[in-house]
C-alpha cells in the first residue's frame, strides 16, 4: 500500500458528503452510539472520550459508549469503524497514530485518506520523554550519552508500532544516529507499567499518562515534544531546548466516521462535539489530563490539517528510514 493517496482526498470525501442539512438527521440519534476508542482504558484518548461522552448524551439525548478495542497501533479499532454501517452509530475517537500507521507503509485493511470523514478535532496532545530513575540519566544529553557508550543494550517502550511514541522514538534515534530497541505494547498505559517497573530505559509518554508518575516520582521527565514549554510541567525544557534542535511531535485526536455517513448526522456530531469542547469543565479537565483543546475548526479545516499531518509523517518515515518491525 502506498504511504498515502491523492491529495485533498480528505477533503474530496468531505465535500462528496457536503455537510448539507440530511432528511433523517432531526431524528439522529434514536439510539446508543458506540464510539470506538482504539486504545486501551486509561489512556489519553480514553479519558478524553469519556469526559465528552455525558456531554454528548446532554446535547442529543443518547448515550454515547466509550468502547475501547485496542491492538496494532489502533488498527484494529480503526479497521472495525471502517467497515462499519455508514449510519452515524458507529464512530471513532482516535489519533494521530492512524495517519502514522499508513504513513509507515504498512498494509493496512483500509485506506486512512479514503474510508473515514472527519467529524471534529478535539485535542493536541505533547509527548514527554521520561526515563527510569535507575537509569541514572538526568538529562536528553545524558540520555544520549548513554546510549552512544553501549549501542543497541539501552530500550524504549511505545503504545505499539506506528504510534506517536514510536515515531517520536525513531525520529530520535535518526536524528543522533542511535542504536536503542524499541519494545512495543498494546496501548500507552501498559507501557507505563513497565516503565515504571523498570523493565524498560525510557520512551516518549503522552503527556496524560506521563504527568501523574512524573509527579509521583517514579519516572523522570527530560523534555517535552511540543515547540514551547508544556504548562504542566514548565520546568520541562523542549526536546529543542535539551540540545536536539528541530524536534517537533505533538499528536492530534479527533472524530472520525465512516465514508458515507449521511451529512446531516455529521453536521449534528460536529456541533454537539464543538458544543462540548466549549465548556469550562470539559476544557480544565482535559487541561489537566494534558491534552490542549482544538480550536473551533469546521471539518473542512479539520480535513485539511489531516491531510497536512499525513504528509508531515510520510516525510518522517523517509527521512529517518522508519521501517516496520
Amino acid at each position: 500500500m502506498k504511504p498515502f493517496v491523492h491529495a485533498a482526498t480528505f477533503a474530496i470525501a468531505l465535500v462528496a458528503a457536503g455537510f448539507a442539512q440530511h432528511a433523517g438527521a432531526q431524528a439522529y440519534p434514536a439510539k446508543p452510539v458506540q464510539v470506538v476508542v482504539p486504545w486501551p482504558p486509561g489512556g489519553v484518548v480514553d479519558i478524553a472520550g469519556r469526559v465528552i461522552g455525558p456531554q454528548l448524551q446532554a446535547s442529543l439525548g443518547q448515550t454515547f459508549l466509550i468502547d475501547n478495542k485496542p491492538g496494532a497501533g489502533g488498527v484494529i479499532g480503526a479497521d472495525l469503524v471502517a467497515r462499519a454501517r455508514a449510519d452515524g452509530y458507529t464512530i471513532a475517537l482516535t489519533t494521530s497514530a492512524l495517519n502514522m500507521n499508513a504513513a509507515l507503509g504498512q498494509k493496512l485493511p483500509f485506506d486512512v485518506a479514503r474510508d473515514f470523514v472527519p467529524i471534529a478535532a478535539v485535542a493536541y496532545v505533547p509527548s514527554i520523554l521520561v526515563v527510569h530513575p535507575s537509569l541514572g540519566v538526568k538529562s536528553v544529553r545524558d540520555l544520549i550519552a548513554t546510549a552512544k557508550a553501549g549501542p543497541g543494550k539501552l530500550t524504549y517502550a511505545s503504545a505499539g508500532q506506528g504510534t506517536p511514541a514510536h515515531f517520536s522514538a525513531e525520529l530520535f534515534k535518526s536524528m543522533l544516529g542511535l542504536d536503542i530497541l524499541h519494545v512495543p505494547y498494546k496501548g500507552a498505559p501498559p507501557a507505563m507499567t513497565d516503565q515504571i517497573a523498570g523493565r524498560v530505559d525510557f520512551h516518549f509518554a503522552n503527556a496524560a499518562v506521563a504527568l501523574p508518575q512524573v509527579a509521583a516520582g517514579k519516572v523522570r521527565a527530560l523534555a517535552v515534544t511540543s515547540s514551547a514549554r508544556f504548562s504542566a510541567v514548565p520546568d520541562v525544557p523542549t526536546m529543542a531546548e535539551a540540545g536536539v534542535p528541530n524536534f517537533e511531535a505533538d499528536q492530534w485526536i479527533g472524530f472520525l466516521a465512516p465514508r458515507g455517513t449521511p451529512p446531516g448526522l455529521l453536521e449534528r456530531l460536529h456541533a454537539a462535539i464543538n458544543k462540548a469542547l466549549a465548556s469550562e469543565e470539559v476544557r480544565a479537565t482535559l487541561a489537566k489530563s494534558g491534552m490542549s483543546t482544538a480550536a473551533p475548526a469546521t471539518p473542512a479545516q479539520f480535513a485539511a490539517y489531516l491531510e497536512k499531518d499525513l504528509a508531515k509523517w510520510a516525510g518522517v518515515v523517509k527521512a529517518a528510514n522508519i521501517k516496520p518491525d
